[in-house]
């Protein structure tokens, strides 16, 4: 089966040849990896991997500074300013947002006086031929992470503030963003929707151990639009990507509701986060999608201790609606090379007795 078959057997309840996998790294750690391997383009360290790769495609921007899929971080595009903000002692760098060019708005107005985007400046033409260069692989295009895109624009203690003090700011702001997001994923969808699997519907809703607003103010701010997201992938039977790091388990029944149909990326050692219960309540319902972690297992456990947590995931999503196998979110640059090798080796080894 190709990648891409493997991940729509999935979609479907279908049993694959085996399980698929799914690959997320840093820039860092994907250098090293082909460096180590031998490999000279990502897509040849997925073949050497054996890695079922979601393909993530995205148009381009002609004012857009960065070289990135994912829609979201194109933060040049609504003037935010960032600087490379190194980890490890230098191991590796993440792109922070550190100029929030609404921080200062105190009213409605200057909100609507923001130099917004134009949906109908990114250009989609060529999203046929990215689809016909990855047609073996699942591929993902358009979508919203909508709070996400609020914190950076107003500056994450400011953006969680008002929800509380400003709604009216919240309101203005976040409606904004929405309807940007849904004219430019319609636009997606009507030029490729029908080579799509999927459509990335996110939000952050938890932190390690809670989440990081309360159930009554996602409603109120946040569930209205993904809503209409969700419904307008669905509509052109594309399905939904739902990435939502840390402890959200208390959203997830809602979020069910709403229509996700993948959960990503499955940090069970956060509270709440415990993959059997996980499996239990929603295995019927979900595509479960991670689960092997990258906070403890895949940086500081051996390589035997990566395959067993391979081995135990399987085990624990085996009977259920179906489960892709990947890191829970990027391998970080101190991963051994050896237990990235390890994650994906178990895969084969034991993904086709799942």
């Amino acid at each position: 089966m190709t990648p891409r078959q493997r991940w729509e057997a999935v979609m479907r309840g279908a049993r694959p040849d085996r399980v698929p996998c799914d690959y997320w790294g840093t820039a860092e750690i994907t250098a090293r990896l082909k460096q180590d391997l031998g490999c000279s383009t990502d897509r040849a360290l997925w073949e050497r991997l054996g890695v079922d790769k979601l393909v993530q495609l995205t148009p381009r921007h002609p004012r857009a500074t960065e070289e990135t899929w994912h829609l979201q971080s194109f933060f040049s595009v609504w003037h935010i300013g960032t600087r490379k903000v190194p980890y490890a002692d230098g191991l590796g760098y993440y792109e922070e947002a550190v100029g929030h060019p609404l921080a200062a708005a105190t009213s409605v107005r200057e909100v609507e006086r923001f130099d917004w985007p134009d949906p109908g400046e990114w250009d989609v033409s060529g999203m046929r031929a990215q689809c016909e260069e990855w047609s073996d692989y699942p591929l993902l295009a358009g979508g919203c992470e909508i709070f996400y895109l609020y914190c950076r624009l107003r500056g994450m203690e400011q953006a969680l503030e008002d929800l509380i003090a400003n709604p009216e700011i919240a309101d203005a702001i976040l409606e904004r963003i929405a309807a940007i997001d849904l004219a430019l994923t319609k636009r997606i969808l009507d030029e490729v929707g029908d080579s799509l699997l999927f459509s990335y519907v996110a939000e952050d809703l938890g932190t390690q151990d809670s989440l990081i607003m309360s159930p009554r103010l996602f409603r109120r701010f946040l569930k209205p639009h993904m809503a209409r997201m969700i419904d307008l992938v669905h509509s052109y039977g594309v399905k939904v990507f739902h990435h939502d790091d840390g402890a959200m388990r208390p959203m997830l029944a809602e979020l069910v509701e709403m229509g996700i149909d993948l959960l990503n990326p499955i940090q069970w050692r956060c509270r709440g986060m415990e993959r059997e219960a996980l499996a239990r309540d929603f295995g019927e319902k979900l595509v479960f999608h991670g689960g092997v972690d990258n906070q403890h297992t895949l940086p500081y456990g051996s390589a035997d201790d990566v395959r067993r947590e391979v081995r135990e995931n399987l085990a624990i999503f085996r009977n259920k609606k179906g489960y892709v196998v990947a890191p829970c979110h990027n391998l970080q640059a101190n991963t051994p090379t050896a237990n990235v090798v390890a994650l994906y080796d178990a895969v084969r080894e034991y993904g086709a007795r799942a």
